[in-house]
């Protein structure tokens, strides 16, 4: 049996992983997979992969990629969900701020430095024509975090995925301004180079768990009630955000990740160009 620490954020993309444990699926292949859910998002998924405190992580692309360009001795062995992550744009629901155009020089809200919630402020400014270089940041750890810091007015906005902050929206917590989706696939999954140099055979069979799961995880009888129910959503808005989700089970192709490289260079995410090898491994 072998152990494969995995990490990831606790959303209902990751669903798939805690069936698979559930109904030992792993365990069956002689995998001992063991999940770690980070609710601080990528900044952190990055920083327990550089300290070998997780073998795999599922993380944003953009983040990922950065760190690797920065030093992280990892390498994306696949992309995990190809559609669009939808960033929804919030403020706090008594706030002054009612247009995207009032937020131009707006304190961000994020996670951590490095993370998707701070990457993905760069992506919106650029589309928006505002100056990355006016944008200021208050780092929030989490979720719960940015609720502080934009009700007490620490913080103006706070960019995280449109369905799972959904519910503080409704509640009148935060007010959605806008949403940015990402313009490249969302999420990857991660290896640190030494575990998969030893475990190369683990980390396969992971992946050929996982691919068998989520590629009908959308046809499961009553998914949707049993992730609304899971993740506190209303089942309507989970049949939405199944409708725009897409699972995958390739890796990045290289055309498809000179493609992401260079509009993470236009965006200033990334300051050099990587080989295709130095971020991409076939496992």
């Amino acid at each position: 049996m072998t152990t494969v620490n995995i990490a990831g954020v606790p959303e209902h993309f990751n669903f798939p992983w805690q069936l698979g444990i559930e109904n030992n699926k792993f365990q069956l292949q002689n995998i001992d997979l063991k999940w770690t859910s980070v609710p601080e998002g990528t900044g952190k998924l990055c920083e327990m992969l550089r300290k070998g405190e997780t073998d795999m992580a599922v993380i944003l692309t953009e983040g990922i990629i950065k760190d690797i360009v920065a030093g992280n001795l990892s390498k994306i062995v696949q992309i995990y969900v190809k559609s669009p992550l939808i960033w929804g744009i919030h403020v706090a629901a008594n706030s002054n701020f009612h247009t995207l155009e009032d937020l131009k020089n707006a304190k961000v809200a994020i996670s951590r430095i490095g993370s998707g919630s701070q990457l993905m402020a760069y992506v919106n400014a650029n589309n928006e024509g505002w100056p990355t270089a006016n944008l200021q940041f208050e780092i929030i750890n989490t979720i719960d975090g940015a609720v502080e810091a934009l009700t007490n007015q620490q913080a103006d906005y706070f960019m995280w995925e449109h369905f799972m902050t959904k519910p503080l929206v409704d509640k009148g917590i935060f007010r959605r301004l806008g949403d940015c989706p990402t313009p490249w696939p969302s999420f990857v999954i991660a290896v640190r180079d030494e575990f998969l140099k030893t475990n190369h055979d683990a980390v396969s069979k992971t992946l050929e768990i996982i691919n068998n799961i989520s590629k009908d995880f959308k046809n499961i009888p009553e998914i949707d009630a049993t992730l609304a129910q899971k993740f506190n959503q209303k089942q309507e808005d989970i049949q939405a955000w199944l409708e725009i989700t897409e699972w995958s089970q390739q890796n990045i192709s290289e055309n498809e990740f000179f493609k992401i490289q260079i509009q993470l260079l236009k965006l200033g995410i990334i300051d050099k160009k990587s080989n295709f090898e130095e971020i991409i491994k076939a496992v």
